[in-house]
């Protein structure tokens, strides 16, 4: 509702701003586009432009003289609008009426589970990939943000009108595969005594799961590896250790709530000959060329600081190589938009895969990268540490176990996903309003309780969607009002800049503003007509949570 108020009021001040330029003579092409903001003291409005001000810089002008003549001129329902006035050196400010934002109320009862879809994809195909760990061992908590992210990204985007499919990438070739075959060997060998033919890789994978592995493989095959040559061996461990890690890592992404519609191996592309076939196309756009007996990508011709090889002197291409087969296997599959989610010690790699794309002949802008920063994980107010090459680290299973899964999600996505993360383990198990996902959850808990409580006591509700809402008019009631109001347009900023932090940030909020009606006005035992309105109110509210936490993947039980 608040959206489509603020689309009103822009279309007023565009409306207003041509017309007066008009009469000005000025050049249209320079009338900037308006811009709404809300201000920090809400007596000032619940919206405000500088609109004024920016065309008092470009025309030269008093912007209080231009901003009354913009005023003069506005064309604003005042069913929508209560009132507007000039602030200060030339802001114009907005009072909302809030009878009009009674209608999301309604709305909410009407359309239930649908209520704050969108159709700001127009059914266009979207692929999310995300995690996308090297199968070398088990998943950490920093895959588990991403997993998060990832996760809920997808489900934000089909609620907003996307077609959306999920896919995880498993780089299972490449020089850290034979690292961990190597590795599992050498425990391997150690379990029979025999460590000394078979010397741990000095780089190897040090977790007790590569002895877990290592054991698996002895009881299944006994000492039929110890007399095999490295060479031929080699395949068998790196083959198996990567299947049973897989395995794991699926079962974690399962107890997690994350499901995957494509899991995509990168050996394919090589099997397939996709990564010849890519190489081969780009050098007959003349973008690979040959120097110093290797491969090389002139991505620089789009902005990278220079050129990268693709395949090496030795004839073995480099990651960026299979990474350009991969990705032009996408677009291949149709998708309109692709989104990889990536570790933040990825950074430097983005201009390079924009230049990939340009040169499949891709707009820049169809690859959109999400980075996730780290996390740290603290107990007692101390950070954890973590080494996923020394085996040291908590793994993703271990802090869904100890704090749940609703909790582990809503705590990973508290913060944009490209800053620093803090994961306080004591906090998400507290039930106190200290823990973000609590506070929310038991907003809606009460809720339901609310009518279990009135059909309890007998107390018999008419059809909530056909009540007056007349009767809300306390402060509370109008501050949760205007919350609720902007859940849709929270949600079409989550979609549009791909930004799913900011599903739990609008949560904590309409949360605290339901808890604060709630502590300060009775419902049940108020006059008939006030307790069906404030029920309609505390329904919507609570549609609005469920619907917008199923978003993220958690939860919104009925008991707490």
């Amino acid at each position: 509702m608040e959206e489509r108020i603020k689309g009103l009021i822009l279309n007023a001040l565009k409306e207003a701003m041509r017309s007066l330029a008009e009469e000005e003579g000025w050049n249209l092409s320079l009338l900037p586009e308006p811009e709404l903001e809300k201000p920090r003291n809400p007596e000032f409005g619940d919206w405000a432009t500088n609109v004024a001000m920016r065309l008092a810089s470009i025309f030269s002008g008093n912007p209080r003289a231009i901003a009354q003549r913009i005023v003069e001129k506005l064309a604003l329902p005042k069913d929508a609008v209560r009132s507007f006035e000039i602030a200060g050196p030339g802001f114009i400010n907005f009072h909302f009426n809030f009878d009009l934002f009674k209608e999301v109320v309604r709305e909410a009862l009407r359309k239930d589970k649908d209520f704050g879809r969108l159709n700001i994809g127009e059914g266009k195909k979207v692929q999310v990939e995300f995690v996308s760990a090297n199968p070398t061992g088990p998943l950490h908590v920093g895959h588990g943000r991403g997993a998060a992210v990832g996760d809920s990204l997808a489900s934000i985007l089909e609620f907003g009108g996307y077609e959306v499919e999920r896919e995880y990438y498993i780089n299972d070739a490449g020089l850290q595969m034979d690292i961990l075959g190597r590795s599992v060997r050498a425990r391997y060998f150690e379990l029979f005594g025999r460590g000394e033919e078979a010397p741990f890789p000095e780089d190897g994978y040090r977790g007790d799961y590569i002895y877990d592995l290592a054991r698996e493989i002895k009881e299944r095959d006994g000492d039929k590896w110890l007399g095999v040559p490295l060479e031929e061996s080699l395949p068998y461990f790196r083959s198996y250790a990567c299947e049973r890690i897989l395995e794991g890592i699926k079962k974690d992404l399962e107890d997690f709530g994350v499901r995957f519609d494509v899991w995509f191996s990168e050996r394919s592309l090589y099997e397939k000959g996709e990564v010849q076939r890519t190489i081969d196309f780009l050098k007959a756009r003349g973008y690979v060329y040959e120097k110093d007996g290797a491969l090389w990508f002139k991505s620089s011709a789009f902005g990278d600081e220079k050129d990268r090889v693709v395949v090496r002197s030795n004839g073995l291409p480099t990651y960026l190589a299979s990474d350009i087969a991969y990705h032009k296997n996408k677009y291949e599959r149709g998708f309109d938009i692709v989104i990889d989610i990536w570790g933040a010690d990825h950074h430097g790699y983005i201009p390079r895969m924009k230049a990939a794309v340009q040169a499949l002949g891709k707009s820049p802008d169809s690859l959109q990268i999400l980075l996730i920063q780290f996390v740290t994980l603290l107990r007692a107010g101390k950070p954890i540490s973590m080494s996923t090459r020394a085996g040291e680290f908590i793994t993703l299973a271990e802090v869904v176990k100890e704090v749940g899964k609703d909790a582990a999600r809503y705590m990973f996505l508290t913060r944009k996903c490209d800053s620093h993360l803090e994961f306080d383990l004591e906090l998400a198990k507290k039930q106190t309003e200290e823990n973000p996902v609590y506070y929310v959850q038991y907003a809606h808990a009460r809720i339901c309780s609310l009518f279990e409580q009135a059909k309890e006591r007998g107390i018999s509700i008419p059809d909530l969607r056909e009540v007056s809402l007349d009767p809300l008019k306390e402060v509370e009631e109008i501050e949760l009002l205007k919350v609720l109001s902007e859940a849709e347009g929270e949600l079409a900023i989550a979609v549009r800049e791909f930004a799913p932090h900011r599903i739990p940030y609008y949560l904590h909020r309409l949360a605290g503003a339901f808890h604060s009606f709630y502590n300060r006005h009775p419902i049940l035992t108020a006059p008939a007509n006030v307790r069906n309105a404030r029920l309609a109110l505390s329904k919507a509210v609570g549609i609005v949570i469920r619907n917008f936490l199923s978003l993220i993947g958690v939860s919104a039980p009925e008991r707490m």
